[in-house]
């Protein structure tokens, strides 16, 4: 990801091994990161079970939150593709009990958000 990109807003996809590597401690047993994407600072890692949001905070990201949303809470999810014009991609997801969404990113053309929209569907419609 370039430094245009990232002072951008938008984001890229990482290995899911470099992710297992940094956060396998965050995760249960039976759990493994299947998809990752880093913005900034900040990643969403989306495991078996669960979406996982690293918000790295202060000048230094030594402070993180970590934000776990189950798959069977969210309760819906849109994505809007890239344009000619409009070069990112957004991802909005809703959990239930929340009339706006809880999660609204952009992510640069380079990223598939096809994957990315099939990873949810995949857990979420369960």
């Amino acid at each position: 990801m370039g430094i245009f990109d990232g002072l951008m807003g938008n984001a890229s996809e990482i290995s899911a091994d470099q992710a297992q590597q940094e956060f396998g401690h965050l995760l249960a047993s039976s759990e493994r990161i299947e998809k990752s994407y880093v913005l900034i600072r900040d990643l969403f890692l989306f495991t078996n079970k669960r979406l996982i949001l690293v918000d790295k905070q202060g000048l230094t990201g030594k402070k993180v939150s970590y934000l776990s949303i189950p798959y069977h809470s969210i309760t819906r999810f849109s994505i809007e593709t890239a344009g000619h014009f409009d070069l990112d991609a957004e991802l909005n997801i809703w959990v239930s009990g929340q009339e706006m969404p809880i999660v609204q990113k952009q992510f640069n053309k380079k990223l598939n958000i096809y994957d990315l929209q099939s990873v949810l569907a995949e857990y979420v419609l369960r």
